[in-house]
């Protein structure tokens, strides 16, 4: 029997007296190496290079804000006014539709968390334009600084107006770093939330 293989089975190619025999890669496995290729592509453009609210938990962060505007329905509108924040302040679900609030309208002046850039640092004991509780919401609906901070009341619903001031009065005494220097005067203390009321 011949050790000699059939001519149709090499490649023809020959390095140093080694033929090298013609074993393609199987279909299948070739169309998966291209697939994968394509799908981590499409995976980085989506997951790096896309825009926020694409991972799981910005996806369910964004349904639940998604909810509670069909829930500004139940609660009617709000007067965006001291008694009104402090129904929120200490309310983890609307606190977190005031976080979103300010994620997309207030971070660019004041910070991720509100550490502040532009505008003033809101977590600490300091304020420039605010002297009790309400005056955060007629910051925000009027604005201040003779337009450094713009007027929100015809851009945001005053329902919201409400829960971004809950949010951040409840930043007040986190004390985080920021760029900007200490600013304003030290305020009285908010008053005291109510207590939520039993079933």
């Amino acid at each position: 029997m011949s050790d000699q293989l059939p001519q149709d089975q090499l490649t023809g190619h020959e390095y140093d007296g080694i033929q090298e025999y013609d074993n393609p890669i199987p279909g299948w496995w070739s169309w998966m190496f291209v697939g994968a290729i394509i799908f981590s592509i499409l995976y980085y453009m989506a997951y790096q290079l896309g825009t926020a609210g694409t991972t799981v938990a910005q996806e369910y962060d964004n349904a639940v804000t998604a909810n509670l505007l069909l829930q500004f329905e139940e609660i009617g509108v709000l007067t965006p006014n001291e008694e009104s924040i402090l129904t929120y302040i200490n309310d983890d679900q609307w606190l977190l539709f005031g976080e979103k609030t300010f994620e997309g309208n207030c971070v660019s002046c004041h910070g991720k968390g509100g550490v502040g850039l532009v505008g003033p640092n809101l977590t600490d004991e300091h304020y420039k334009n605010v002297k009790t509780l309400g005056e955060i919401a007629t910051v925000i609906e009027e604005g201040a600084a003779n337009g450094a901070m713009p007027a929100w009341k015809n851009r945001l619903h005053p329902n919201a107006v409400v829960m971004v001031s809950a949010y951040v009065a409840s930043l007040r005494g986190q004390n985080l770093p920021g760029p900007r220097p200490v600013e304003g005067e030290v305020i009285p203390p908010w008053p005291d939330a109510p207590a939520p009321a039993t079933p």
